[in-house]
């Protein structure tokens, strides 16, 4: 998932109760009752919320339908997606009253890790499907393969942004044929989020220093790192810091050429290193227990290091720091002070000799499905998202990156010390998408992290490169 902000984020997205879509006057309000959480001193009290919604515009208006993991009608202050949430709050509104009359923004909430298997059952079901998927760019090659979405490059390629989109974005779009099939809204790059006095020599740049600080915090009853180390949700973690150590080994998970690929020396060396820092205590038993817990041993900062994605910032709160200092706001504004006052910081992954710090991207991404009602519409909403007076607000919000917009990069919403030191993170590391030339990245990512978890935690005696041989040799056997 994700987890970084800024205080820009939350100026661009405050919280309301009472939302007007600005149509006419004469239209009828609906009232939608939300449910929402209130955090007392005694047990939590669930307790339900109307909130006036003005009916969208005249009937001549035709829907949009979108599948967004996000919803407007979870007002839930301690959801995970409350980011996303109030995002859709704000911009349904404002889209509806733009296109009054002609479109009708309608969201169905579809949860994250569901989303990408729901897209490809219902084309394939010949069902009902939405005119927009926002979704990450990795789901690219299973829709790709299983022919979900439609081939957008030529489209693309007519409007006025094209030129102004980064390459890297436009590469994490693109399949296995090189052609374009989602417009990138945001780059979500991958990170280390790091309590500096935790490293008072600095963070390390190779695994060797990396070892060395974990027997120095572990004296202390510290830990080096935590990180997504259990097998959960089908293996993101091979996403995240898994494939951050196998990169920066100058490792990879595939040939180039749709096949799998784990059996090398670069990766044996990495899972060799990743053992040893498992094994000798210097990541805790919390980094293997599956539900986003291993956030935990960073927010108290018993960890120093937390290798996983940009959008950390979302999530990773309320924090404590070393030094006691507390940022309990407990919501995306805590990972963004910490970094302003100096307590946290972003650095690339230690990386082996001869080979450069790795990390995975991906991007927020807008998909158009084959079957898609309204094309038209879904070509408006991409335009008014790349639009200079909406893409902030979604950047900051859901987006949870740097704009894929060159242009937008310099805008002053990302001038604050986050974006400048992801910035800095960013070009000291060569990120590229895990899955590189597989055609099933989910298939593959379970694939990986069971074999990882096996040889790193569970049973540490396993000789790697068998066991690296055997997942390689099962995921290929099942090629077409």
């Amino acid at each position: 998932m994700n987890k970084t902000r800024w205080a820009a984020a939350v100026n661009l997205l405050p919280i309301v109760s009472l939302i007007v879509a600005g149509c006419a006057p004469a239209a009828t309000p609906e009232v939608r009752v939300e449910t929402q959480v209130v955090v007392q001193t005694a047990a939590p009290v669930v307790q339900t919320q109307v909130v006036e919604v003005t009916a969208p515009p005249g009937a001549e208006a035709a829907p949009l339908i979108t599948w967004f993991q996000y919803d407007e009608g979870n007002v839930d202050p301690k959801s995970d997606e409350r980011a996303g949430n109030e995002y859709l709050r704000q911009a349904i509104p404002a889209f509806n009253k733009e296109f009054a009359g002609k479109w009708v923004w309608q969201n169905q909430f579809t949860p994250w890790d569901r989303l990408v298997a729901k897209s490809v059952a219902a084309v394939q079901a010949n069902a009902e499907v939405p005119d927009i998927i926002e979704a990450g760019s990795d789901a690219v090659n299973r829709f790709y393969t299983t022919g979900t979405v439609q081939d957008l490059s030529d489209w693309a390629k007519a409007q006025s942004w094209w030129a102004d989109m980064d390459a890297s974005a436009i590469n994490a779009c693109s399949g296995p044929d090189g052609k374009l099939y989602c417009i990138p809204m945001a780059e979500r790059p991958h990170v280390v989020y790091v309590w500096k006095d935790r490293f008072p020599n600095g963070f390390p740049k190779t695994p060797e220093e990396m070892l060395a600080a974990g027997a120095a915090l572990k004296a202390d009853g510290l830990y080096a790192m935590t990180y997504f180390g259990s097998t959960a949700f089908d293996g993101e973690g091979t996403t995240r810091a898994v494939w951050q150590v196998i990169s920066s080994f100058g490792g990879t998970y595939d040939d180039g050429n749709g096949k799998m690929l784990l059996n090398t020396p670069e990766n044996v060396a990495a899972l060799t290193w990743l053992r040893e820092m498992v094994q000798k205590g210097y990541v805790p038993e919390i980094a293997f227990a599956g539900g986003f817990q291993e956030e935990e041993a960073f927010k108290d900062s018993s960890a120093g290091a937390f290798p996983t994605g940009l959008f950390g910032y979302r999530y990773i709160n309320p924090l404590t720091a070393p030094d006691g200092t507390k940022y309990g706001k407990g919501n995306s504004e805590d990972m963004l002070d910490a970094i302003a006052a100096g307590d946290v910081i972003l650095a690339p992954f230690p990386a082996a000799a001869g080979q450069k710090p790795g990390c995975n991207v991906s991007t927020a991404s807008l998909f158009i499905p084959v079957g898609a009602k309204n094309v038209e519409a879904a070509h408006d909403f991409i335009n008014w998202l790349l639009s200079p007076a909406q893409n902030p607000a979604y950047v900051l919000g859901p987006g949870g990156g740097i704009p894929a917009l060159k242009s937008a990069q310099a805008g002053s919403e990302y001038q604050a010390p986050f974006y400048q030191q992801a910035a800095t993170a960013i070009k000291g590391s060569v990120c590229r998408p895990h899955y590189g030339s597989l055609e099933d990245p989910a298939g593959a990512n379970k694939a990986v992290m069971d074999v990882v978890y096996r040889v790193v935690k569970e049973d540490p005696t396993l000789d790697i490169a068998a066991e690296l041989q055997k997942a390689q040799d099962q995921y290929n056997s099942q090629l077409p």
